[in-house]
């Protein structure tokens, strides 16, 4: 018999919100006495509870709805795939659009507001997105972004602010309505992430080809998030301090979602990354209760700057003033780390400091963490990335250590119109080819790194980057270091390190001093100090020295198949800044 919905008319209307989890859930948090904040916008200075939210949310989901060409709102009717851009950084107005979109039963595409109009277009038009919605602060952008699409790819598409629904009349709880019509489809398209779409600083160059558009299920904005929320434990009374991109997994699916659907606060502060401004929230965390922060997400170049500037300014403060900030970093339930590996050195720096180890985990867009540890493991090995989380099944491709392959009930569902490099990316049997190498003791596994880049085969060796990557790390005038193997002629690949200095650790002991009165780290004091720490064939026979930090992606990736290129040339022999140590010939006798 059908289903009695196909007989009746369409429970639907301003105040019908759709029938999903993550819209019930926050429709019973709306209800509540007294009411909670639920997002805390710093730069905005929006403070909005989930009720202001929700209503807000239906205003702008009905301005969509009237901007909207025909076709595409019959293809809303019929439930057909439908995407809509959102251009906005993390903050209130970025929420109602994301909740809007969702609410309209459509799809939403994240696009970072750092991309200049070029490079948006390809986003747009890649997801064939109806409309886009806009941020306050990317009006002028997206207005130009309108026009290029119109005049080349869909006359129908348009640019809506999100601004001016933002402060809407407060409806009643009463009045919101859950739809009584049959379920959304937790398998059809939620949001898009693409992959490999970060932007490298503007002293990067070159490109890793087209962003692939990975389509995550409904299902990622509610039961993949509410595992991630029972995972980390993550309760009402829990404030998010959310500083990452929100068009990248680990914002949207760690620091977003887990944090809305348990009721907890979560406070955005968008726009570049400021250590100073961030170690001053965190003490004021600490010394005010209402400010008190209970979560943390970064990824390690915010680790890395935090602790600089705790070793330049706030480790020289009185003891009493530096009492304020150390308590700031030590209020947190759990401080998170994704999108690469903690090193060693400044994991071990956290740990002394905040008195509890940063949470590490594995993962990707396409499939979500499968390796975490659990926030009260105090047996999780150094340098761990947890265990294999229930419910996921995965192979390492020989044995104990190989590639990782994953088959996850929170994997994607496709990349956006390209199902040949769905079916590429996925093996004989189905499982995920990730690209990662991993080797497993116990119950813990260990990231070894990529596949394609982070083995190095040199002699015939086949060398770890990130081993040596991590021993780089432990020398105390290393700030940041990336190993990457280049051609040679005799020994296939030759072990090159690009690093960055920590200035204020340097000593006289490891430097040479040359005419111009500058210090220069030389690749021979390198050598010398990883003799006791790594083989002799390990150690690096090419250096490069980058000033300040290495160039990274907006998400704060170091992109080696870029840099590795880039600062290591093919006729790197003719670049002076690229030190080498002697020959390929004399490298034999090491």
């Amino acid at each position: 018999m059908e289903d009695r919905t196909f007989m009746l008319p369409k429970h639907a209307g301003y105040h019908v919100l759709p029938n999903t989890p993550l819209f019930s859930r926050l429709l019973r948090f709306a209800s509540r006495k007294p009411a909670r904040i639920a997002i805390d916008d710093v730069r905005s200075n929006h403070q909005r509870t989930h009720l202001e939210l929700l209503s807000d949310v239906l205003a702008l989901r009905e301005t969509i709805l009237n901007t909207l060409d025909p076709a595409t709102i019959e293809a809303l009717e019929r439930r057909d795939e439908v995407y809509l851009a959102i251009v906005a950084a993390g903050g209130y107005e970025y929420t109602v659009a994301m909740l809007a979109v969702l609410a309209l039963g459509a799809a939403a595409v994240p696009i970072t507001p750092a991309l200049p109009v070029e490079e948006a277009t390809y986003f747009v038009e890649k997801s064939k997105a109806a409309l886009v919605l806009a941020s306050s602060r990317d009006l002028e952008k997206c207005c130009r972004l309108e026009k290029r699409i119109v005049s080349t790819s869909n006359e129908h598409f348009r640019g809506v602010a999100i601004g001016p629904y933002t402060l809407t009349p407060i409806l009643s709880p009463t009045d919101i309505l859950i739809s009584s019509d049959r379920a959304l489809e937790e398998n059809a398209p939620g949001v898009v992430i693409f992959t490999s779409a970060d932007l490298l600083c503007p002293h990067c160059k070159g490109t890793t080809g087209p962003p692939k558009g990975a389509v995550m299920r409904r299902s990622f904005v509610f039961d993949c998030a509410l595992s991630v929320a029972d995972h980390y434990r993550i309760k009402e009374d829990d404030v998010m301090l959310h500083v990452l991109p929100v068009h990248h997994a680990t914002g949207v699916g760690i620091n977003f979602f887990p944090f809305l659907i348990s009721g907890s606060r979560i406070e955005f502060r968008s726009g570049g990354f400021d250590e100073a401004w961030m170690w001053e929230r965190w003490m004021q965390g600490a010394i005010n209760p209402r400010r008190r922060l209970t979560f943390f997400s970064g990824v390690p170049t915010i680790y890395m700057r935090m602790r600089r500037h705790y070793q330049r300014t706030l480790s020289k403060l009185p003891s009493k003033e530096r009492a304020k900030y150390i308590a700031g970093a030590r209020q947190f339930r759990a401080c998170l780390c994704g999108t690469s590996a903690l090193p060693q050195p400044l994991n071990e720096f956290w740990t002394t400091l905040m008195q509890k180890k940063i949470i590490q985990r594995y993962g990707a867009t396409e499939f979500g963490a499968v390796f975490k540890v659990r926030l009260d493991d105090k047996k999780a090995p150094d340098g761990s990335v947890g265990e294999l989380v229930n419910g996921v099944d995965i192979k390492l491709s020989e044995g104990e250590e190989g590639e990782v392959l994953v088959k996850s009930p929170h994997m994607f569902s496709k990349y956006l119109y390209d199902p040949e490099a769905t079916a590429k990316a996925h093996d004989e049997d189905g499982y995920f080819r990730t690209g990662d190498i991993a080797r497993r003791e116990g119950n813990y596994y260990w990231i070894v790194g990529r596949a394609s880049l982070d083995i190095i085969k040199s002699g015939g060796y086949k060398i770890s980057a990130l081993d040596i990557e991590r021993e780089l790390l432990s020398l105390p005038y290393v700030a940041e270091a990336m190993v990457v193997g280049v051609a040679d002629e005799e020994f296939g690949q030759r072990v090159a390190a690009l690093i960055s200095l920590q200035e204020e650790d340097l000593t006289d002991a490891f430097l040479e001093t040359y005419g111009n009165g500058e210090y220069i780290l030389t690749i021979a004091d390198l050598r010398r100090d990883l003799r006791e720490r790594l083989a002799g064939y390990k150690i690096p026979t090419l250096l490069r020295i980058v000033e300040g930090e290495l160039p990274k992606t907006v998400t704060g990736k170091v992109q080696k198949k870029i840099l590795g290129q880039r600062f290591f040339p093919d006729n790197y022999q003719m670049c002076a800044e690229v030190q080498q140590w002697a020959s390929p010939s004399m490298l034999a006798k090491l």
